[in-house]
């Protein structure tokens, strides 16, 4: 995995933290840590999609935010979870990585 990638991969993540943070922050801290947040999971989208296409790019980006911000709140925040849910989330999945991969093919596997 390129760098590249890399902060594509961290920027879904940290996303994940934001979007909980809209809903879930409480005080000045949680709400500054979210702003952090999201400043940093945008600027390593922009950042890595300067070298990606960035279609795929954000493509991932928000496949790995939404899984992710549906896994924590269903672990973290007892939400439910229903088969639909989750054969949504896989085909998502499945579509994500199909991108990436068409991608890397693309790009001569940088």
């Amino acid at each position: 995995m390129n760098k590249n990638w890399l902060m594509i991969l961290v920027a879904g993540i940290v996303e994940v933290g934001w979007v909980i943070g809209l809903k879930h922050s409480s005080n000045l801290l949680e709400h500054l840590l979210t702003i952090i947040a999201i400043f940093m999971s945008f600027y390593l989208l922009i950042k890595a999609s300067q070298q990606l296409a960035v279609g795929t790019a954000y493509a991932v980006f928000v496949g790995i935010g939404t899984t992710g911000t549906i896994l924590m709140d269903t672990l973290l925040f007892g939400s439910s979870l229903s088969v639909i849910k989750v054969l949504l989330i896989v085909l998502l999945l499945v579509g994500v990585m199909g991108l990436k991969v068409l991608s890397d093919h693309s790009e001569g596997g940088h």
